[in-house]
């Protein structure tokens, strides 16, 4: 179960991939300036999960006048990461939570994926968004056990502008 909306986003600090090497992304640092979107994937080189960041990637603008920073989060290792963006242009900001803290800490961590494959794969985050407004708290929150579920974008979108 996701945290509840009202409730203070847990802080963290996860590795990104970018061009000019590997860099450590903090939550926090966004506080006080701008709102966050968060939004967890169970996994990358995955089809849904592309659709989900290549849609995220052309309509980063509209979520920047929005005032909002957003960040793709999975339990890949960032250089996977990297290597999917470049393969399919997604220009989202990728954050490795390769030990699945940080979805554990956001209630959103599966305890098995896709227990009928019997893969053995706890921690894979579902598919979930979050918008974090600027003093940390959580505005809107939503985890589909459906990985092939996406995030109600308008919704989101609706968050943001209320929140300006």
């Amino acid at each position: 179960m996701p945290l509840p909306i009202g409730s203070h986003a847990p802080d963290f600090t996860l590795t990104t991939k970018a061009a000019d090497g590997l860099r450590k992304v903090k939550l926090s640092d966004n506080f006080g300036k701008r709102n966050t979107v968060l939004l967890f994937f169970p996994m990358a080189f995955t089809s849904v999960c592309t659709e989900e960041m290549c849609q995220i990637s052309k309509e980063l603008e509209e979520y920047a006048s929005l005032d909002a920073e957003v960040y793709g989060i999975s339990g890949d290792n960032p250089f996977a990461q990297e290597a999917w963006a470049k393969q399919n242009n997604i220009t989202v900001p990728l954050l490795s939570d390769y030990e699945h803290s940080v979805a554990k800490a956001y209630g959103v961590a599966y305890e098995s994926f896709l227990p009928q494959l019997n893969l053995g794969m706890a921690g894979v985050p579902m598919r979930s968004a979050f918008v974090i407004d600027k003093n940390g708290i959580i505005r809107y929150a939503e985890a589909n056990e459906d990985p092939k579920q996406l995030p109600n974008f308008q919704a989101i979108r609706q968050t943001l502008d209320s929140l300006k």
